[in-house]
């Protein structure tokens, strides 16, 4: 079939369909109805003689033939949306959702701190934050996210990034610990080593960075708790003798609850940048490139 032949708002659809997995997400992107992308979805069936989404136990996911096509789209909807886009890009005019990968440390240092800027200056734009995971860098190339707040330096392949600040680790614990008598102002790492945890794993790897700064002795860490999530890892403090190693940006967010008390991690504990990572594809989007400005300076701010 030649590019005459189709109607390039279908392939527009297309690109949705294959980046929301869904008919619902795809008719709210677009502002129609439900009926009018199933429509679309089985003129695109018969053009590509492929059923292109497959219903499955765990939702829509894509045939072969569609997953071939999802990059090439993504590519296509995006530079020909650069293309038609005027050279004064205006945010007030932005109707537009932006998906974020963040962890809840993540949405509470910078993303939240950014949003009376993001909602002012773009008033019918949004955000849609979703969680790590181990497709998420994949997941950026083929446009189904636009940006990820990560910490630690980024090394992934046709990806660029921005540092946003710098912070360091602090530990936790409940305001009788029989710790605190031996260590009023820092741990030590045999402090640390000498009472149990709560390890906060990030993303589907189950990844706890803590482990990488007490190096060759992770073995001798003993955890009590795992979870996810950073705001909710304190609560199991107060009624344990466990240590909980947070950012310290979060950490000063808890200082009014007179259960829990921070002391400084030991000092072989490094600082942690973060940063905002996007793909190559977005340099020509003007409007992933203002939400890297605006999230840079909020960056800045916290870094003063």
């Amino acid at each position: 079939m030649k590019l005459a032949e189709i109607d390039l708002n279908l392939l527009y659809v297309l690109s949705l369909l294959l980046q929301t997995r869904s008919v619902t997400g795809t008719a709210r992107k677009l502002g129609v109805s439900q009926p009018a992308v199933s429509r679309s979805l089985a003129q695109l069936r018969n053009i590509f003689q492929d059923p292109l989404l497959l219903r499955t136990n765990h939702g829509m996911e894509l045939t072969q033939r569609a997953e071939e096509l999802l990059s090439p789209l993504q590519d296509w909807r995006l530079q020909t949306s650069s293309l038609l886009d005027r050279h004064d890009f205006e945010p007030r005019l932005l109707d537009r959702t932006f998906r974020i990968a963040s962890t809840d440390y993540g949405m509470m240092a910078i993303l939240a701190p950014v949003m009376e800027a993001f909602h002012h200056q773009a008033p019918m734009a949004g955000l849609e934050i979703v969680p790590f995971s181990d497709t998420m860098v994949s997941r950026l190339g083929a446009g189904d996210l636009d940006l990820i707040v990560i910490g630690g330096r980024p090394r992934f392949a046709a990806t660029y990034e921005k540092h946003l600040f710098t912070d360091e680790c602090v530990c936790m614990m409940r305001s009788d610990h029989p710790l605190l008598g031996e260590a009023p102002d820092r741990l030590t790492l045999d402090q640390f080593l000498a009472w149990p945890h709560v390890s906060i794993l990030i993303g589907d790897s189950n990844d706890d960075p803590v482990n990488s700064f007490v190096g060759s002795r992770a073995a001798e860490r003993r955890i009590c708790v795992t979870t996810p999530y950073f705001h909710g890892a304190v609560h199991f403090l107060p009624g344990s003798d466990a240590i909980l190693t947070l950012p310290k940006r979060l950490a000063l967010t808890l200082a009014g609850d007179d259960r829990i008390v921070m002391r400084k991690a030991p000092a072989s504990f490094p600082d942690f940048d973060y940063w905002v990572l996007w793909h190559e594809r977005n340099r020509r989007d003007a409007a992933a490139m203002w939400i890297v400005d605006l999230l840079a300076e909020a960056g800045q701010s916290l870094s003063t």
